[in-house]
């Protein structure tokens, strides 16, 4: 029989660890295995890595470092590329990825000493490479606000991208940084259905939030777009015109877009969940994604594995131009002024108080 959809996440289960001799086990849905039933609450593990800015070697994610503050995410959306690096931490990609999270408490810490040190340039930093920055346990820890409060001491340029509306609790800080260009934020917004968001991306904000908090940042002088991504074919690719739409009318000045790639055990984690969330339509959605990766649900090729390629992929390139277009997305460019950037910033403080 088939289980029930655990609603409140993304992943339905845990699955196997590639680098774990152990495996997770369901046999039957009596008995010991009926806690897989459960939704699991969210468990936080402090951890103190080493470093936490990031080179990005990837010639195709738009940015050269980044630096995240938390491993794992409560959002729990069900494509997220980053559960894959959950199993380098002993985790599964599945559950585990959203309900145990590490929390980087030093970060803070390391960031400052990473922009401060000699061969620092002031290059733009991105928070939320891998998971988001303001996910949930943000508000408990505060550690993407005090990266902030150090990047604006420094003149360190930041990018960013969540789809949380925690960030405007942060609004004084980017409000500043941006008035002396040093920060331009991206807002993720694919669907603007309920249910779809609901099922997809089980713990993040609205739509209708993410579209208020885009108002907000771009009343503010907050340079802020939204990323479209990842269009889901089959399931979101008819809700880019409106999104952007939307998005625009919220004061969003550039769109981005990225097609679905189910790379490593993601594959896994969504064909199951897509048999539970959506089962009359489940055959077309994976079909369909299989057409924009040459009959794969994933390319790994640089240049085609964000965009696709085929008939269907085209097709939603083209779209996508045409209603940016019409909605005047992408008309101006964004510069990061580097010249506030000031590594000593505290050591020149102190000259004065002596």
């Amino acid at each position: 029989m088939e289980k029930d959809f655990i609603s409140g996440r993304g992943a339905q289960q845990n699955i196997h660890n590639i680098f774990s001799r152990l495996s997770y086990s369901q046999d039957h849905v009596e008995g010991i295995d009926d806690w897989e039933q459960d939704v699991p609450n969210t468990q936080f593990t402090i951890i103190h890595p080493k470093t936490i800015v990031n080179k990005v070697t990837s010639p195709d994610v738009g940015m050269q470092y980044s630096a995240n503050p938390y491993q794992g995410c409560e959002h729990g959306c069900i494509y997220c590329y980053a559960r894959n690096s959950h199993q380098y931490w002993g985790y599964s990609a599945g559950l585990d990825f959203e309900s145990k999270i590490l929390v980087k408490t030093n970060s803070p810490k390391l960031f400052k000493e990473f922009i401060t040190k000699k061969s620092w340039d002031g290059t733009p930093i991105s928070l939320s490479g891998n998971t988001d920055c303001y996910q949930p346990l943000e508000r408990k820890f505060k550690l993407t606000q005090a990266i902030l409060k150090i990047s604006l001491e420094h003149g360190q340029p930041i990018g960013l991208i969540t789809k949380n509306s925690l960030i405007l609790r942060d609004i004084d800080i980017l409000t500043e940084m941006a008035s002396k260009n040093l920060c331009i934020v991206f807002i993720s917004l694919n669907s603007l259905t309920k249910e779809t968001r609901s099922k997809m991306e089980p713990r993040t904000a609205t739509a209708q939030q993410r579209l208020k908090v885009i108002e907000t940042l771009s009343k503010n002088g907050i340079p802020v777009g939204i990323m479209c991504a990842p269009i889901i074919p089959g399931l979101t690719d008819h809700e880019v015109p409106n999104v952007l739409k939307a998005a625009a009318e919220a004061g969003a000045k550039w769109a981005g877009y990225t097609i679905v790639r189910l790379n490593g055990e993601i594959s896994k984690i969504f064909e199951e969940w897509l048999w539970k969330a959506y089962p009359d339509r489940a055959n077309k959605i994976w079909h369909s994604i299989q057409s924009c990766h040459e009959g794969k649900v994933n390319n790994s090729e640089f240049g085609n594995r964000m965009k696709g390629s085929g008939h269907l992929a085209s097709i939603i390139k083209d779209s996508f131009r045409l209603h940016c277009k019409k909605n005047k997305l992408n008309t101006t460019s964004f510069e990061y002024d580097l010249s506030h950037f000031n590594k000593n910033f505290n050591t020149q403080l102190k000259l004065f108080n002596l």
